[in-house]
């Protein structure tokens, strides 16, 4: 394959952003942090636009966002450490237990830091009797600002990159070998988090999906599933886990097609449930 064409990753590119002594301050967590930070702007702002709720109202205030993110930014720590471990290594860390707590060192699963997410909103719905589906559309376009500073963070860090190629746009990454590679850190970064953005807008501020409670949380489900899915055609699998049954299937199954499918399938009825016609008597 030839590697004239390929792209040298960037030398300035260093996956610690400030370091004083000791102290370390990495990308990686301030991706974290904007993205919970951005997030909360954004979902304070859909729940102050009554117009987004019409004709039924607001079921939440501004007021319990701010609660919220103590909750949920334990779901996504917790359940997005948890889920790497169960899901992509967990021989290593039962062989190395406390290896688990070492967070700073990179190792989160999103479709882990979902579950938690959805877990801690649960908790949380029931506490102050807010709907449950209403509180997860609004979650649901916030979690988007994440999804794209976490997938920069990961280009930044040179790992989760792509399978070779021989595209103009292709790196050599450090970690990758002297092989030019996809970079689907940028990729998914551009759909997970720039276009579902934008698709989750417009269905909140232009075809009032507000006001069907578990419309937006669907759409989200699907869209960042099957852009996920996507992916994972571009990107190189986890080496400790990779392709389930390439023997049958030309291109190979990932660990992240498979935790996609089921999130596409319940994405898919939430939509055909908020969209079903709702019986007079309800």
């Amino acid at each position: 394959m030839p590697t004239l064409l390929a792209l040298p990753f960037p030398t300035f590119l260093d996956p610690v952003a400030v370091q004083v002594g000791p102290l370390v301050v990495r990308w990686y967590a301030l991706a974290y942090i904007a993205g919970i930070l951005v997030g909360w702007w954004y979902a304070k702002r859909l729940v102050a636009d009554a117009r987004l709720w019409e004709p039924k109202g607001v079921p939440l205030t501004p007021a319990d966002i701010d609660d919220l993110v103590v909750y949920a930014t334990l779901g996504i720590i917790l359940g997005g450490r948890i889920g790497y471990v169960l899901f992509y290594d967990p021989l290593r860390f039962l062989a190395e237990p406390l290896q688990i707590f070492a967070v700073w060192t990179g190792g989160m699963s999103f479709h882990g830091g979902f579950l938690g997410t959805v877990l801690a909103m649960v908790l949380f719905a029931r506490a102050r009797k807010i709907p449950i589906w209403s509180l997860i559309d609004v979650v649901a376009p916030s979690v988007t600002f994440g999804l794209f500073f976490g997938r920069l963070a990961n280009f930044v860090n040179g790992e989760l990159f792509g399978r070779p190629s021989d595209m103009p746009w292709a790196f050599v990454f450090p970690a990758g070998g002297p092989v030019p590679r996809h970079p689907s850190q940028l990729y998914e970064a551009a759909l997970e988090g720039l276009v579902l953005f934008l698709v989750l807008r417009f269905f909140t501020h232009r075809l009032g999906a507000l006001a069907r409670p578990g419309l937006v949380s669907g759409v989200f489900a699907v869209g960042y599933g099957c852009a996920r899915i996507f992916v994972e055609f571009f990107r190189e699998p986890d080496i400790q886990l990779g392709y389930f049954l390439p023997d049958t299937v030309p291109f190979g199954l990932t660990m992240g097609m498979l935790l996609s499918l089921p999130l596409v399938a319940a994405g898919a009825y939430l939509i055909w449930r908020a969209l079903r016609p709702v019986p007079q008597a309800e």
